[in-house]
């Protein structure tokens, strides 16, 4: 999965309310690390994903007001390449079996929740973070 802002973007170009639009939609990808600290593993990628959940939490107040809602996913152990990038390409099928789900997540579903933050739908959802990590 990319480490990236994910924005959606309408037919008006998701202006704010202030500058003539009906507001927009921003989600940020976190991840369940930020609640585990990924010790001897990725403590690192756990504290600056955890600064992605408090920029959800602060950016939705701040913007709310203004039409733009703003959440968060937070995959778990989903398979991409960022296992094998670590040296350990089996650790998301390894662990994952370990989940009450019973298995890694994959890209699509995490993509699945992104798209449904980013949509109508969710038109009451900001300051979310939403967990997409098999129960773990």
């Amino acid at each position: 999965m990319p480490h990236c802002i994910h924005e959606h973007h309408s037919d008006n170009g998701s202006k704010s309310r202030d500058r003539g639009g009906n507001g927009g939609s921003i989600v940020l990808v976190s991840s369940a690390a930020t609640r585990l600290g990924s010790p001897f593993e990725y403590v690192d990628y756990a504290g600056s994903k955890a600064a992605l959940d408090t920029l959800t939490i602060g950016i939705a107040k701040e913007v709310g007001p203004l039409g733009v809602r703003v959440n968060a996913v937070r995959p778990g152990l989903i398979e991409t390449d960022m296992h094998a990038s670590g040296g350990k390409p089996d650790r998301a099928l390894r662990l994952g079996a370990a989940t009450p789900i019973g298995r890694a997540g994959r890209a699509d579903e995490v993509a699945g929740a992104i798209v449904w933050l980013l949509s109508d739908a969710a038109s009451y959802t900001t300051g979310a973070i939403l967990d997409v990590a098999g129960g773990r």
